[in-house]
């Protein structure tokens, strides 16, 4: 199961993306909403997340996504299982993605140590131990980055090739029309 957690005030393209474009990889994804299962974005969407932190089953988990946007950011980085999930998965090799300003939370904990990373702009002194790249996205062994809303497809991309294949990717991006 994908995990893609939902704080209020995250970035809507940025969470939806990777969740849609999973989902047409046909993978199981799961979006918890922090604090119950509505969830209102930084521009005002609200979402009906598919459960809450109750739900999620660590066994299970095959990846945790964390989109940015603020105070979303913030939110999820407050939020003390947001905390332990992470470092489960640093712990166990879980898929950990991160978006926009959301990276500066992975900075936080040390997860980017000695990592190659990215983030929004301005953001780049969160991410603590990282060697901080331009491109839209990196991948780095079990840590994918991206720099914010506009690179969202991106990032979906990257979070299939890392959990399905490069074809698959590939494949993907082509259905959406995206040009490579």
């Amino acid at each position: 199961m994908i995990y893609v957690f939902l704080a209020n005030g995250f970035e809507e393209v940025e969470a939806l993306t990777p969740v849609d474009y999973l989902r047409r990889c046909e993978l199981e994804v799961c979006t918890i909403g922090i604090g119950g299962k509505l969830v209102r974005g930084s521009h005002g969407i609200t979402v009906m997340a598919d459960g809450t932190l109750e739900d999620v089953d660590r066994e299970k988990m095959e990846a945790m996504i964390l989109p940015g946007g603020m105070p979303g950011t913030l939110n999820l980085e407050s939020c003390p299982e947001i905390q332990e999930l992470l470092d489960f998965c640093a712990e166990k090799g879980i898929l950990i993605g991160a978006i926009c300003a959301a990276p500066s939370i992975l900075g936080h904990k040390g997860l980017l140590e000695g990592r190659r990373a990215v983030c929004f702009p301005g953001f780049e002194s969160e991410l603590k131990g990282a060697e901080v790249r331009a491109q839209a996205v990196v991948t780095d062994g079990t840590v994918i980055t991206s720099r914010g809303a506009g690179t969202a497809n991106e990032f979906a991309f990257a979070l299939a090739e890392k959990l399905l294949s490069k074809e698959r990717a590939d494949k993907l991006a082509a259905s959406v029309q995206w040009k490579k």
